[in-house]
């Protein structure tokens, strides 16, 4: 009976969300829509990296409080990402209208959102799951990638309040040939 109790039991647990990719692993390309500026364009990371190191960061809901917070940080922070010559690109799986909306209003026309299809969440571990199911939202998770495809920083935390601190961080010891 203990033994019936104690799996039953195991099998009421949360499953456990797949972890992010690690650092070292080569960053999925993709091409999708984004918005900037309050204008859809697209957004391809092969470009981008071409240009530098890039931050790419799934947020899970725009307009949401934790959301909003983290976008707003961003673009306040932004101008310092570009110093280093990182680009900054906000990820969720919310419509294209609702991403031009927050890319004016919340990323203060700063910095790219675009659209985290299903192929990229899943390429990228960043479906959230609760209880055991997908939620349709995206984990919050932060990776900063260099010029040559590879992950060299990842942060996973739904409490918004490090990625910026942290993406930054990297992006700085990234430059400053600090990581191999």
């Amino acid at each position: 009976m203990k033994k019936l109790l104690f799996v039953a039991a195991i099998a009421l647990l949360p499953a456990p969300a797949i972890p992010a990719l690690p650092v070292g692993a080569k960053a999925p390309l993709f091409s999708t829509q984004a918005a900037l500026a309050g204008k859809v364009s697209g957004f391809n990371l092969r470009a981008a990296l071409a240009k530098g190191p890039v931050v790419l960061y799934f947020y899970p809901k725009a307009f949401t409080k934790g959301c909003t917070l983290e976008a707003n940080a961003f673009a306040e922070a932004t101008p310092e990402f570009a110093r280093w010559g990182a680009t900054v690109v906000g990820m969720s799986n919310d419509d294209i209208a609702t991403l031009v909306r927050f890319s004016r209003e919340e990323c203060r026309d700063k910095f790219a959102v675009a659209s985290a299809t299903p192929k990229i969440v899943s390429a990228y571990r960043a479906a959230l799951v609760r209880e055991g199911k997908a939620t349709g939202m995206t984990e919050r998770t932060s990776y900063v990638i260099d010029q040559k495809g590879r992950i060299v920083f990842v942060h996973s935390d739904l409490d918004y309040k490090d990625h910026v601190r942290l993406t930054l961080a990297a992006v700085k010891k990234l430059q400053a040939g600090r990581y191999h």
